[in-house]
């Protein structure tokens, strides 16, 4: 969604209860300036891309130890 930054001066609560679900471009004379997101989202889906890389069988300890070793 892309609003005016006037827009958003006006409806702040408004704009702050959309950028939960989904971000919101503020433009300022014709410009993108800013972008109001949810920080949470970007953490939630690289936890869920990340979900299965370490292997059942190894603890977490463990993959630590190794990825240390490697470096």
């Amino acid at each position: 969604m892309s609003i005016t930054a006037t827009e958003l001066k006006t409806n702040l609560g408004k704009y702050l209860m959309l950028a939960e679900t989904e971000d919101v471009f503020i433009t300022k004379n014709g410009k993108v300036i800013a972008k109001l997101t949810n920080p949470n989202v970007n953490r939630l889906e690289m936890a869920k891309s990340l979900l299965g890389i370490i292997p059942a069988d190894i603890t977490v300890e463990e993959a630590r130890e190794e990825r240390l070793s490697k470096i």
